[in-house]
């Protein structure tokens, strides 16, 4: 019986032709180059990260500026007339800036041939990432795994200490790297393409063509096949986004895979923080009869940030399996390497159970791989007495022999005398140079995050932060839905705060609107015994006449000095919300749907369910304008003290920023200067950015165009 379920622990199932292990990046790099090279309809390219400047090919006398991956892309479209080459790469923050190559949408879009199409990809919840690793070429042959097509990730098996070719495309050597990636043929190489062209659609809206089968697979020339004629399966973890359900089809394939274990599960890992793995593992250990589990893990994470967090993480979810390993069947290592200070940093994706299962893909054993990035992993799964129990054992005897610097079939000799997996390890692991050393689990940590953090979700996230589920309810399933209108909207208010504040320094009205006369009028307005009530009378009519608040605010901003401004602005907007919610609540329900139409019942499902947070997000999305959701609030008569609450929490920050760009505005025109210029230039960028990503966010995904 198969351990792969379609529809539960497998997205789908489907027949390669051929498929093979590529252990570490130099025999990915070649291979992938082999079969971009004779693709002849397209080149799919999902990524975490990609850097045009790469050498595909290295040393051999190949000359590296010939191999770089954007010269290799541009030359093969120009080469090919019916080529076309799509790449979606995660649209990352601006965090690892410094590790990445400078404006790749300027090398990977506008630089290069125009059958190449570029798009950074954000469609996720906000502290996710796009994690898949994907190349799709002809959508005949795929590749997929840990290894994407950037810096500091190409490396031999024999992971020199001092290999020449290993170097980032600014020159500077990094060390050892290992990962492994799975190069397959057929229907298999088919799904992931339509995994690619699903999300392609997801990110911009449109879908593309998927081209007529070629007439010769694009299987690279020099790479052998491990496996002939398989099913396998192909697994996701998709976080809930935009109406779309969670995936956890990875989470559950690696539960199930330790729980079939009979005698051995290998794990290779970059991160050990997965509370749901963790427990299986757990769960494992405390039988009495039960499988060998060798973890192996980098000595130490990558930046003090990651050793702060994810290595805090581990070294309590290693404690935690050391505390159930009764039965001493447990052994973790770092791959060590003949210089005693370098480790080789693991960066591999891998589980093997038996000779039943292997999983190789891109998801790490963590919280946010088994939940809340994008994530895909391919899966071979043994029937009785067939060929892919051998392949399967092939490639574990394939890495431990790389691990502990072995022949093969002297890993495969042992392995037959000993007949445990931790005895043969340990039977051949040496004292010094390459081998497989013992993990301490109480390194010294820069910080000891999980200790100052005690909600590790924090720091290792399961599922999107309150406010993005809360915007994921008022996201909008429209197909093709356009942003323009609302950032048009917010554009037109500031045009007339700036047409208003030109008409002050420019026109008749110069003469009389000096700042020193309106602030004499303010002031005198101030000294008036009912000046609140006319300045919140202006703010009462404007609410009943569906005046924008932000034009109200802004007006309010440019009238009085910003204290002054900014208090009377969120007064005058509480006071307008309170009237109109009165109003609503008078009116009742069936009156407001006339002028709300199908928004009330959705406005107001989700004011009920929240309280002050949802007033306050809504306070700052394009839902419906302000009046006419103080109607439907009424209408639905919500708790007023968490309507007011929200509203003045989600109105502030607003009000604030409105507030001084205004004044920044009129002193500018009034008093030429490039530091207030810049302020007030800065602010409306933030406004409009803010607008054009809120608005984005609640777009439904994109329809076929």
């Amino acid at each position: 019986m198969t351990l792969l379920k379609e529809n539960d622990n497998c997205w789908c199932l489907a027949h390669a032709q051929k498929a093979a292990f590529l252990i570490d990046g130099a025999a990915y790099f070649s291979a992938v180059a082999d079969a971009m090279e004779q693709a002849k309809k397209t080149i799919f390219i999902a990524a975490w990260d990609i850097d045009s400047r790469i050498a595909l090919l290295r040393g051999n006398g190949v000359p590296d500026d010939q191999t770089d991956l954007g010269a290799f892309l541009n030359d093969k479209v120009k080469r090919t007339p019916e080529l076309h080459v799509y790449i979606l790469n995660w649209d990352f923050p601006m965090l690892y800036v410094r590790e990445r190559e400078w404006l790749p949408i300027l090398k990977l879009g506008w630089k290069t041939h125009g059958r190449i199409f570029y798009h950074q990809d954000d469609q996720h919840p906000v502290g996710a990432s796009q994690h898949q690793k994907l190349v799709v070429i002809d959508n005949q042959v795929a590749f997929c795994g840990g290894l994407d097509l950037t810096n500091s990730r190409w490396d031999t098996p024999e992971h020199r200490l001092d290999d020449p070719r290993r170097t980032t495309p600014d020159g500077e050597a990094y060390p050892p790297f290992h990962d492994i990636q799975m190069a397959v043929q057929g229907e298999a190489a088919e799904k992931l393409g339509q995994l690619f062209t699903d999300r392609w659609q997801w990110a911009t809206g449109y879908s593309i063509a998927l081209p007529k089968t070629a007439s010769a697979p694009p299987w690279p020339e020099n790479l052998p096949p491990d496996l002939l004629d398989i099913q396998m399966g192909i697994s996701r973890t998709l976080p809930a986004y935009k109406g779309r359900d969670q995936v956890l089809e990875v989470e559950t394939l690696y539960t199930d895979g330790i729980k079939a274990a009979e005698k051995a599960i290998y794990i290779e890992t970059q991160y050990l923080t997965s509370a749901k793995i963790a427990g299986a593992l757990e769960d494992s250990l405390s039988q009495e009869q039960g499988p060998d589990i060798c973890i192996v893990l980098p000595r130490e994470s990558s930046g003090w940030l990651e050793q702060s967090t994810m290595d805090s993480i581990r070294a309590r979810v290693l404690k935690q399996l050391s505390a159930a390993d009764d039965h001493h069947r447990l052994q973790v290592f770092y791959p060590a390497l003949d210089d005693e200070k370098t480790a080789l940093y693991v960066h591999a994706k891998l589980m093997i159970v038996d000779d039943r299962l292997a999983l190789i893909g891109s998801a790490n054993v963590s919280n946010r791989s088994m939940r809340f990035d994008s994530e895909c992993v391919l899966a071979v799964a043994a029937k009785e007495d067939d060929s892919v129990g051998e392949a399967i054992l092939s490639l574990r005897n394939r890495l431990l022999a790389e691990h502990l610097d072995k022949p093969v079939d002297g890993v495969v000799k042992v392995f037959a005398r000993q007949g445990a997996m931790n005895q043969t390890i340990a039977s051949l692991s040496e004292s010094s140079g390459r081998r497989l050393q013992k993990l301490a689990f109480d390194q010294a940590l820069p910080v000891d995050g999980a200790a100052i953090v005690r909600d590790h979700e924090l720091l290792d996230p399961e599922t999107p932060i309150a406010f993005d589920r809360m915007m994921d309810r008022f996201a909008r399933n429209e197909q093709g839905t356009s942003k323009m209108p609302q950032v048009m909207k917010l554009a037109g208010v500031l045009l007339i705060l700036l047409a208003l504040a030109a008409a002050w320094r420019w026109s008749p009205l110069a003469e009389w609107a000096t700042r020193e006369n309106l602030a004499a009028w303010a002031g005198k307005i101030k000294e008036q015994p009912l000046s609140f009530l006319i300045v919140l009378g202006g703010y009462i009519a404007g609410g009943f006449l569906m005046v924008p608040v932000t034009l109200l605010v802004g007006v309010t901003a440019m009238v009085f000095d910003p204290v002054m401004g900014a208090l009377y602005a969120l007064s005058g907007c509480l006071v307008s919300a309170l009237t109109t919610f009165w109003a609503g609540a008078g009116l009742g329900k069936q009156m407001v749907r006339k002028v709300a139409g199908k928004k009330l019942n959705h406005i107001s499902r989700q004011m009920a369910r929240q309280g002050i947070l949802t007033v306050a997000l809504i306070r700052n999305i394009p839902v419906a304008p302000f009046s006419l959701v103080n109607l439907i609030a009424g209408a639905s008569h919500i708790k007023l003290k968490d309507y007011l609450l929200g509203t003045a929490a989600g109105m502030l920050p607003g009000i604030l920023v409105i507030t001084i760009f205004a004044d920044r505005l009129l002193h500018t025109i009034q008093h030429p200067g490039w530091v207030n210029g810049l302020i007030a230039a800065a602010l409306a960028v933030v406004m409009i950015a803010g607008n054009v990503w809120v608005t984005k966010r609640l777009s439904g995904k994109g329809g076929k165009k």
